[in-house]
């Protein structure tokens, strides 16, 4: 009966605690952002795909010492996570107009920031984030700015007569 709960030291799990709860922390600065947006996938979608992902490694670590297995869960979860961000796209009846990208993008990111945190590179989850909230609010403005121009006529021609 011991092995099926095997409760490690009070230190080991205020970690487990510590990469989870990070996990989560930094997958709802990007949800933040999406919920702000308007987005249909926020901060509560965000945050459980981070923790997720994170539960995923964490469980990965405790099985299996062995990098090769980690990679094999980071591969899992890159693979499987796209699924979900799929989810968020939609096709409109104009060729030219799909919703829903940087949503998915966003989501699939999450998933990576969830991995990195829950293998214990919480530094590299913090990067990420700081990285991906600048190009969320920073880079929104100048694609407004562009949208115009985007869907400016290419070929107007006047007909006279």
């Amino acid at each position: 009966m011991t092995d099926l709960f095997n409760v490690p030291t009070t230190e080991y799990i205020v970690l487990v605690v510590g990469r989870l709860g990070t996990a989560a922390l930094l997958g709802g600065l990007i949800g933040f952002e999406r919920e702000w947006s308007g987005k249909a996938a926020g901060l509560r979608t965000h945050m459980t795909v981070a923790l997720g992902c994170a539960t995923f490694m964490l469980a990965t670590i405790e099985i299996s010492a062995d990098p090769s297995n980690q990679s094999r869960a980071i591969q899992g979860i890159a693979a499987g996570i796209g699924f979900i961000g799929a989810g968020t796209i939609l096709k409109r009846d104009d060729e030219a107009e799909i919703k829903g990208l940087t949503t998915a993008a966003s989501i699939w990111l999450t998933a990576a920031i969830g991995a990195a945190a829950g293998g214990g590179q919480g530094w590299i989850a913090l990067i990420g984030v700081s990285i991906a909230f600048v190009i969320l609010t920073a880079f929104s403005g100048f694609e407004r700015w562009l949208s115009p121009k985007r869907k400016a006529p290419q070929n107007s021609q006047t007909i006279s007569s």
